[in-house]
């Protein structure tokens, strides 16, 4: 694909739309904006001008800009993406919502709430909460993620197992095209099947269909009452076979945390933990809530039951808010840990049907030992979402370790996609994964895909080179 270049009228233009101290194009404050949480090395793209907006007119205008003169256009949340999603691969233009970070409206009547896209989702999760009110879509990067890379990625996290991901909580979102247009899709409606629900194609489209500057999300209450167990178990099999077990008894947990011996060790020497693990090769986190607390102890207490009779060795309650937040900070940062302990690694989100679970172990250990690479596994084992991360051998050199990774990696997705299952379940297909994509993809499924983004962005400036190349 070829693009027009960024010039100096370019940019004298883009300051007349959004203001001088909203265009950046030194090299050193726009850095930050050429990567994402994938490796920098690896996926990195400086942008050729950062772009700041306030307003949603001011996007519309930067974009019909980019049309008119061919620049590709990448938006960006808050960068913690894992697919390279917001990486600026051809250059061009990076749009940042970071500025837009307005409380639009909190409608208790209809229990919903209107942000603007570049709300910090913790900023949100906390507004809600102090009036009583729970926004259940989180992702796990609840403290740095943005609104809108939550609705672009279609974000889940630790709760989904019964509350879903984000896209179950959008019920409106205000777009613009990427012909620069704007238009809302949605609206403050439990029910609406008036033609097509765009709305949820925009959700998950990683940027490539558009811009969300606000967002129309669905509130529950908050539950009243949550507790939490830890389970540990000899060997990880155990541990997983128990998951499917768990989910046919009636009871929906919060969520179902898996961790391997290696994924706790790791982010508990990271935070300087001394949880009691013993010899346990794995652990289960998990999280019951509700608004009955006597029914929420019940519930818990028959899962941890349930763990005993089947082979685990330990069973932790815990038992106030300190102690869960203990365990939920070791299952939070194991990502963050590897990337100290071992930073050259794959951090992968395979996804498979939840009693297909304990059939990816075994293959994680063939390719572990066929590729000669450390691969830990962790997630949320609840809904089958499990981050498999292929970790590189320090005496392994970088050219072996690339070529070793592609190998493993489309093996993994094979093995994924021959258990009925997809190689990505939260984290998107970005640049990372685009490469694997045709192998495990139905090429009508594609077609489909692309048709539809052709009749969106015929001129292809919308984050172009993302998930397929058009």
């Amino acid at each position: 694909m070829s693009y027009a270049p960024v010039t100096p009228a370019v940019v004298a233009e883009l300051r007349a739309i959004v203001g001088d101290k909203s265009v950046l194009v030194d090299d050193e404050r726009i850095e930050a904006y050429g990567h994402d949480e994938t490796s920098a090395e690896e996926y990195g793209h400086l942008p050729e001008v950062v772009v700041l907006p306030t307003t949603t007119e001011q996007v519309a205008a930067v974009v019909r800009l980019a049309n008119r003169e061919r620049i590709p256009v990448t938006p960006r949340g808050a960068g913690s993406g894992l697919s390279g999603g917001a990486i600026p691969s051809f250059g061009g233009i990076l749009l940042s919502v970071e500025r837009m970070d307005r409380l639009i409206e909190l409608d208790r009547a209809n229990m919903t709430v209107t942000v603007e896209a570049g709300m910090v989702t913790n900023d949100l999760a906390h507004l809600v909460q102090a009036e009583g009110l729970f926004f259940a879509g989180y992702p796990m990067s609840v403290e740095t993620c943005f609104i809108g890379g939550n609705v672009a990625e279609n974000a889940g996290g630790g709760k989904a197992v019964k509350y879903g991901v984000t896209g179950r909580y959008v019920l409106g979102l205000e777009l613009v095209t990427p012909t620069g247009d704007v238009v809302w899709l949605g609206g403050k409606l439990a029910k609406d099947v008036s033609g097509y629900d765009l709305k949820q194609l925009v959700v998950g489209s990683e940027g490539t269909l558009g811009i969300v500057t606000q967002v129309i999300l669905r509130l529950i209450a908050y539950p009243k009452a949550a507790s939490d167990l830890l389970a540990l178990f000899r060997t990880p099999r155990e541990a997983i076979d128990l998951v499917p077990l768990i989910m046919g008894q009636g009871i929906v947990p919060t969520g179902i945390e898996f961790m391997d011996r290696l994924s706790f060790q790791t982010s508990c020497a990271y935070l300087n933990e001394t949880l009691p693990y013993g010899e346990a090769g794995a652990m289960l986190l998990i999280e019951v809530d509700g608004n009955d607390a006597a029914r929420v102890e019940a519930e818990l207490f028959a899962i941890g039951d349930l763990c005993e009779k089947h082979g685990a060795l330990e069973v932790y309650v815990g038992e106030d808010r300190t102690t869960i937040e203990r365990l939920w900070s070791v299952r939070r940062n194991i990502a963050e840990a590897f990337k100290v302990a071992s930073p050259v690694q794959s951090l992968e989100d395979i996804v498979v049907p939840v009693a297909r679970i304990p059939d990816v172990l075994p293959e994680l250990e063939r390719l572990s030992a066929a590729y000669g690479m450390q691969i830990p596994c962790y997630g949320h084992a609840g809904d089958g979402n499990l981050h498999a991360t292929l970790v590189k051998d320090p005496a392994m050199d970088l050219g072996t370790w690339h070529a070793n990774k592609d190998a493993c990696l489309r093996e993994l997705y094979r093995v994924t996609r021959d258990l009925g299952g997809k190689i990505s379940g939260e984290h998107g297909i970005g640049l990372k994964r685009k490469p694997f994509l045709d192998d495990v993809t139905n090429p009508v499924e594609i077609e489909l895909m692309r048709a539809i983004k052709r009749a969106w962005d015929p001129a292809n400036v919308m984050n172009p080179g993302k998930i397929f190349d058009v």
